[in-house]
């Protein structure tokens, strides 16, 4: 349990050592300057966001942390579902899987990734994944952060089935695409 915890505290904080090493690190007025403790289980303001209304979706290192450099999240996953197929216009995009077994597509590269595995994809390539597993974990970063925070708030907030065009709708307030369907077992 304490390797889990090392690891996942440990390639939480990698993005920004990368971003620190460019010269991109210095600090910002608008980040936060003080550590902070995101517990197990819970977000980093108290907000849970849920993907499809039943899966844990926290943010656990917000953007506001990081003055827009960075985004970290925590997914738990309860079903063998993903996102639809698209491409970040603007973001690089990591996952490092802690429990399940995933499918990740990215350009014309399919990957099985187990606990302990990490993908990275570039943005404008794009990407979806598939939950293997009944349940599984992710944790998983942007960067920049761009909105993906307000994005999923945004679609946590929708009660009732979207259309393609909405959805497509909110993917691009949010600098994201849609190019195609999930994937599927």
């Amino acid at each position: 349990m304490k390797r889990k915890h090392f690891l996942q505290t440990t390639l939480a904080a990698l993005p920004a050592l990368f971003l620190a090493k460019a010269g991109l690190g210095a600090p910002a007025s608008s980040a936060t300057s003080e550590p902070f403790v995101v517990r197990a289980g819970n977000s980093r303001f108290g907000e849970h966001l849920k993907y499809r209304g039943q899966h844990p979706n926290d943010v656990v290192i917000s953007r506001r942390d990081t003055a827009d450099a960075l985004s970290v999240f925590a997914y738990t996953g309860y079903a063998k579902i993903g996102p639809s197929l698209h491409v970040h216009l603007h973001q690089d995009e990591w996952f490092y899987v802690l429990a399940g077994h995933y499918r990740f597509v990215v350009g014309d590269r399919q990957e099985e990734l187990h606990p302990g595995d990490t993908i990275f994809l570039p943005r404008t390539i794009p990407h979806s994944w598939l939950q293997l597993s009944d349940q599984g974990q992710l944790l998983y970063a942007v960067q920049p952060a761009g909105t993906l925070e307000e994005f999923f708030k945004e679609m946590d907030a929708v009660k009732a089935p979207l259309s393609a065009e909405e959805a497509q709708q909110i993917h691009r307030r949010h600098g994201m695409k849609i190019v195609g369907p999930p994937l599927t077992l």
